[in-house]
């Protein structure tokens, strides 16, 4: 379980530099299957790829080419200090000059705003790019706009990864990509209203808190916990369990308990007591109690939560792959990771980074040596296998009949 208490000064400095809004953008991109970390901590689940590649494609595709001395980084707003001193790292090694731009705000848009180039075979302007494991994930992948990685120029990813990225179910193996950072979705609660801790996915189902419950109006979200509620596994869920969670789903309503369903204002009608429990992401929650002074409480719910991960892919028209590939490499040195986690404090890919922190903690004073040990402290960094054991990915959706079949299921629910 996370820390139920109101978060500790010293995450400060991170907590208050996160983006705003990230998850509306999952809301309105859609989020697909994530397997990050899973098989090794015992969650079961089956995803199927959406594309596959050749066998000699990774050698067709690097052939030839070389590093060329700079690379375009396309990434989401506020996932790196604005100082960029892993990027100064960097160049200062390799030579490599990196142009970094925070031009990714949804999925949705932006497939369709680089996908016509990548169609016809353009470059976007960008080497690197950071995607979520989300419905355009496979499309990209689909319509074979990704390069596939060359994992013997990934030799830091191979030695301090969690090995369990491999089983990533929207890109068993990384063919494609390997994870920036993972986020979590569980229940946020106000325990001045509610009276008791809440442990339970069966707590938003409690008549105790008729009409004072909040469920995300994003339906994969949505789906997610209803499937859980009734006992079913996202990853292995199909047409007729979806069907019952729905129904799960229409009873809470129908007694009255759901409040509303919300996108990314559940945090300000948590904040005005209008609900008193409600779906929530993680880093939302801690950022509201430290921006507010509130002190909301966050908890994986024992039935299980959910995750998903933010992932570096090179498309296929990059110029410059090789410059971009040893980017995406150096953030799995050690340090390197660690200092990225310590500003941006999601879910760090790398386990050794922890007891990095922790060492960089010991050596700083001050402030600093505070927030340090909060950070490496922080299960929203570093969760525990308690915690891993109880977290599930989303529905994968192998076409596009599913999805549209999937939404028709759920969409409903929210809409009515």
């Amino acid at each position: 379980m996370f820390p139920t208490n109101k978060p500790d000064p010293s995450l400060l400095r991170g907590l208050t530099q996160r983006r705003l809004g990230r998850r509306d953008a999952l809301r309105l991109g859609g989020v697909s299957a994530l397997g990050a970390f899973l098989a090794a901590c015992g969650v079961q689940g089956k995803g199927t790829p959406q594309a596959s590649v050749a066998p000699d494609a990774v050698d067709k595709f690097w052939s030839g080419k070389a590093k060329n001395g700079k690379v375009d980084f396309a990434n989401w707003p506020l996932y790196m200090d604005p100082k960029k001193p892993e990027l100064a790292k960097f160049t200062a090694k390799t030579g490599i000059t990196v142009n970094y731009q925070e031009v990714i705000q949804e999925m949705g848009p932006w497939f369709a705003k680089v996908q016509p180039q990548l169609s016809a075979g353009q470059s976007i302007g960008f080497d690197l790019m950071v995607i979520t494991n989300s419905i355009q994930f496979g499309q990209f992948r689909a319509g074979g706009f990704l390069a596939p990685l060359d994992h013997s120029k990934l030799p830091n990813y191979a030695a301090n990864a969690a090995k369990s990225y491999a089983q990533e179910a929207f890109d068993p193996g990384n063919v494609f990509s390997i994870p920036w950072t993972s986020g979590i979705t569980g229940i946020a609660y106000d325990i001045k209203k509610t009276g008791r801790e809440i442990t339970s996915l069966a707590d938003l189902w409690d008549p105790k808190f008729k009409g004072k419950v909040g469920m995300f109006s994003d339906t994969q979200e949505l789906a997610n916990f209803g499937l859980l509620a009734a006992g079913l596994k996202p990853g292995d869920s199909d047409e007729a369990a979806w069907k019952k969670a729905a129904e799960k789903l229409k009873q809470q309503k129908s007694a009255g308990m759901v409040r509303n369903y919300y996108d990314q204002s559940y945090v300000d009608a948590l904040g005005k007591g209008e609900v008193w429990l409600t779906q929530a992401w993680s880093g939302d929650i801690f950022q509201k109690n430290v921006s507010d002074g509130t002190d909301f409480r966050f908890v994986i719910p024992a039935e299980g939560g959910t995750i998903w991960t933010d992932n570096m892919t090179i498309p296929i028209t990059a110029a410059n792959p090789v410059d971009a590939i040893m980017l995406m490499d150096f953030f799995y040195e050690v340090e390197n990771a660690a200092t990225l986690a310590e500003y941006i404090n999601y879910v760090c890919p790398v386990p050794a980074a922890q007891d990095q922190i922790k060492k960089d903690a010991a050596a700083a004073t001050g402030e600093d040596k505070a927030t340090l040990t909060g950070v490496a402290n922080s299960p929203l960094v570093f969760p525990g296998a308690a915690d891993y054991a109880k977290l599930h990915y989303y529905v994968d959706f192998n076409t596009a009949e599913e999805q549209q079949k999937f939404q028709s299921i759920f969409e409903p629910i929210t809409l009515s």
